[in-house]
C-alpha cells in the first residue's frame, strides 16, 4: 500500500527569476526540472535523494535538470528554485551559504547578484517569453521578433541554455498559471489563462517539473509576489 502523499506548506515568494519556498516539505516523486534549486534547512538536516543517491546536509545543492526526489514529509526548509539564465549555480550556493534561510536576506542578496550576460538576441527573445500572455507564441514568430530564423533560433536555444524554446516556453506558462492559482483562480481558469489546454493538462506538467500535484499542495502555499 502506497503512503498517503503529504502536501508542501508555507509561503512562497515570487520574484522575475527566482522564488523561494518557506515551510515544511511534502513528497516530491523522482523528477527533473529546468531551475537550479538550493535546499536550506532551517533547523539539523535536509534529506533528498539526488541522482538517485540518498543525500542529507543543512544545504543541498540540486543542479538544472538533475534528477532529484524528496522523499520525508515536515521537513521544515527554505528551497530556492531560480532560473538558470539569470544565475550560475556557484553564485546561488554561495547566496544561501551566507544568507542562511532568511527569506529577507535571501531576497536582497539575490536581488542584488548580476545577472548572467547573453547574447542580445537571445535576451531580445527571452523578454518575449516573459510577457507571455493567453495569445499563442509560435516558435516561427518569436524567431521572426529576434529577427532570427528557426532553425538559428534554436540553435541559439540549445547551444547557449542547453533546453528548447518549447521548454522554455512551457515553464514560463507553468510560473504563470502557479501565480494565478496561488492567487486565487480555479486550476481551470489559471491553466486555461496561461495556455494550457485544460486544468489536467496543467497538473501533468506540475507532476512532471515538480514531482508534486497540483490540487493538492497550490492551496497549501501562501502566495508573496516580488514583482
Amino acid at each position: 500500500m502506497q503512503p498517503t502523499e503529504q502536501a508542501w506548506q508555507g509561503e512562497l515568494w515570487l520574484g522575475a527569476d527566482f522564488c523561494l519556498v518557506a515551510g515544511t516539505t511534502g513528497h516530491a516523486r523522482p523528477h527533473a526540472h529546468y531551475a537550479h534549486q538550493v535546499l536550506m534547512a532551517r533547523e539539523g538536516e535536509v534529506k533528498a535523494l539526488i541522482n538517485d543517491q540518498p543525500q542529507q546536509d543543512s544545504l543541498l545543492v540540486i543542479a538544472s535538470n538533475q534528477r532529484h526526489a524528496i522523499l520525508d514529509s515536515d521537513q521544515h526548509t527554505v528551497t530556492l528554485f531560480a532560473e538558470p539564465l539569470a544565475f550560475a549555480l556557484a553564485d546561488l550556493e554561495s547566496v544561501c551559504r551566507q544568507a542562511g534561510p532568511n527569506l529577507q536576506s535571501l531576497t536582497t542578496r539575490l536581488n542584488e547578484l548580476p545577472r548572467r550576460q547573453l547574447d542580445p538576441r537571445l535576451e531580445k527573445a527571452l523578454q518575449r517569453i516573459r510577457a507571455l500572455d493567453d495569445s499563442a507564441l509560435p516558435a516561427q514568430a518569436l524567431a521572426e521578433e529576434a529577427s532570427l530564423s528557426l532553425s538559428q533560433l534554436e540553435r541559439l536555444f540549445s547551444g547557449t541554455l542547453g533546453l528548447s524554446v518549447r521548454r522554455l516556453v512551457l515553464w514560463q506558462r507553468l510560473r504563470q498559471a502557479l501565480r494565478l492559482a496561488m492567487a486565487g483562480d480555479s486550476l481551470t481558469n489559471a491553466a486555461i489563462a496561461a495556455g494550457f489546454a485544460d486544468s489536467a493538462h496543467f497538473s501533468r506538467c506540475v507532476r512532471s517539473q515538480f514531482g508534486i500535484r497540483a490540487d493538492l499542495t497550490l492551496r497549501q502555499l501562501r502566495l508573496h509576489l516580488l514583482d
